[in-house]
This record gives C-alpha cells, structure tokens and sequence, in this order.
C-alpha cells in the first residue's frame, strides 16, 4: 500500500500497520497507557513487539484537553531514555516520536527515533518541518486546532471535512517545498472536535485519499468512544475495535492504539473480508 523510508530502511506497508502507544508520563487519559520506568518502558515495548506492533510510539507530555504544557526540555528528560533503550534493545523496531518541539525530534532521531509524530502539523514550533526535512525522516502532520490546552473551546466548523482538507491540501504542499519525502496524514479525533464532529470525519475518512498519501487513525479509547458507549477509557477497548474497522474499511492505512493484539487482528479480518 505504502513504503516511508526511515533512516535508510523502508518501512513497507504491505496491509494497514499498527502503532503501538508507550506514553512515559504520568497523566495521560488512560492510565493502561502511562509507564515511566525503563524496565517497564522495555516490558510494554517487548510486549507489543511480540503482539506484531510495525512501529513504537514514544511521547513524554500529554496532550488531553486542558492537559499541563511541558517545556522542551522536560519531555526531553522523560522521552529520550526510553527511545534510547528501546532502540538498543530492539533495533529491527521502527520508533516514532510524539512530539511537537523540533529540539525533541533531533534529540530523539539522534537516539533511534526514525519517525516524527507531530499533533500539530508544525504549528505549535516554526522549525518543526523544516528540522523534520533535515532529518529526512518521515512526518506525521496532524490536524488540531488550537492547542491542547485551547482546542476544546475551539471545535467549531462550517464543514469539518472540507476544512481539513484543505488544511491538509496546504500542509502537503509546505512539506514538499520544504524537502519532506514522506507524510502521514492523521484528521486528530479529538483534537479540537466535538463527538459529532469526529464522527464526521470517520464516515468520510475516504474523502482524504485523493491526497495520496498513508492515513492514519487515532481513536484508541478516546473520549468518542467511551462517551457514546456510556463507559471509561478502560472499558472502551470493544468500542474502539468497531471504530478501527469502520476506519479501515473508509481508508486508514495505520492505527494508532493501546491494544496491539485486537488491533492486529482487527487488520487481519478486514483483510480477509476485502479479499473474499
């Protein structure tokens, strides 16, 4: 379906591929989610490696609504540690890197990192791309609006899904300008949306293919799950396992979620049922 080339190694995409979530903080939404150890950093790693995770996300500051706003630095003392060791104990893994500070991303790409997940498609640091394109690594340019702390007081649209791509439309066309080969694109449910305005955007998810470029899909126990199931975060792991098929089937191409297993063979049964 898809190749990024990470640092020399392509990355092939043969089917939809699978991000496993590691948050070493201590107040992300699900707590199932939250590590802050090494060993227990390298036991969750370890885990979803065995699961069949294609790529380790790593990110040091929570970006819930309303959440706390870390400095550089600080996500660099909770982030670089565990992408390090990471690396060195499972170098065939591929590790990206939540981040929206461009010092994290160099940090982290000198530490194994091979790609950049940035919840603000370069909003929140103007040297973002530009150090994304000098790194020659691949980007995934989300869309929010606002800022994590901002966003919720901000989820208003004339038309959620045009407005996105066109947004899209106009970040594509600054990472290619600026040298970036690779992008992913990623609409951020939850982000700056309301519940309807998620739903929305996962009924015409197919909308953002004429952009050609890999999609993926965050949606693992958000809040658009749970809340519409009348449950908790942690309770919400069947839901989420509905809305990544829905997501699959309207063109994700990479799932982002806590729960690497059900998540694989969610994959495993669309792919069986679009060959049928």
């Amino acid at each position: 379906m898809f190749t990024l080339n990470c640092k020399g190694r392509l990355l092939i995409a043969a089917s939809p591929l699978v991000m496993g979530i590691i948050n070493v903080t201590p107040d992300s939404f699900y707590a199932g989610s939250r590590v802050e150890a090494i060993n227990e950093v390298l036991k969750r790693a370890s885990a979803m490696i065995k699961e069949g995770a294609d790529i380790i996300d790593i990110g040091g500051q929570s970006t819930r609504p309303g959440s706390q706003l870390l400095t550089a630095d600080e996500e660099i003392n909770r982030v670089i540690s565990a992408v390090e060791a990471i690396h060195s104990n499972y170098p065939d893994i591929f590790i990206s890197v939540d981040t929206f500070y461009s010092k994290v991303a160099k940090e982290a790409a000198g530490a194994g990192a091979s790609i950049i997940n940035d919840v603000s498609g370069g909003e929140m640091d103007d040297k973002m791309i530009s150090t994304v394109a000098a790194l020659r690594l691949p980007y995934i340019c989300m869309h929010m609006k606002g800022t994590p702390q901002t966003m919720q007081d901000e989820a208003s649209y004339d038309d959620v899904v045009r407005e996105l791509l066109e947004y899209f439309i106009q970040k594509l066309e600054t990472c290619k300008k600026a040298g970036i080969h690779d992008v992913i694109i990623d609409p951020g449910f939850g982000f700056g949306k309301t519940i309807q305005h998620n739903f929305q955007i996962l009924k015409h998810l197919s909308v953002f293919k004429i952009l050609e470029k890999p999609i993926l899909a965050g949606l693992s126990r958000k809040s658009t799950v749970y809340k519409t199931i009348n449950t908790t975060a942690e309770h919400a792991l069947n839901g989420t396992t509905v809305l990544n098929t829905l997501a699959l089937q309207n063109g994700a191409t990479l799932l982002r979620v806590h729960d690497v297993k059900e998540a694989k063979e969610t994959i495993q049964l669309f792919t069986a049922y679009s060959k049928a």
